[in-house]
C-alpha cells in the first residue's frame, strides 16, 4: 500500500478520535496566536508548540493504516488493485 493509497482509504475509528483531538489543539492553539491583544510571551511560545504537535498527531493518524483481524495489512486488495489497474 502507497502512501496515496493509505491517505485515501478509511481511517480506523481510534485514529479519527486522535485526528480530531490533534485539530482542535491546532485551532486553539491558532486562535492564541492570532489573537488581536497582546498575550504574553510565554503564553505565546507554548501556543506554537502546541500547533506543531496537534499538526504532527493530525497527519500522523491520517496516514495510519487499518490492520485485518491476523494484525497485517490487506495484502489481497492491493494485488487486486494491481492487476485491475487501478
Amino acid at each position: 500500500m502507497n502512501i496515496v493509497d493509505r491517505a485515501i482509504a478509511p481511517t480506523p475509528k481510534f485514529f479519527r478520535i486522535l485526528r480530531s483531538i490533534g485539530l482542535v489543539l491546532l485551532a486553539i492553539s491558532g486562535t492564541i496566536i492570532a489573537a488581536p491583544v497582546a498575550l504574553p510571551v510565554a503564553l505565546v511560545s507554548v501556543a506554537g508548540y502546541v500547533a506543531v504537535a496537534g499538526g504532527v498527531i493530525s497527519a500522523v493518524s491520517q496516514l495510519t493504516s487499518p490492520l485485518t483481524p491476523e494484525g497485517g495489512i490487506k495484502e489481497e486488495e492491493n494485488l487486486n488493485k494491481a492487476r485491475d489497474g487501478n
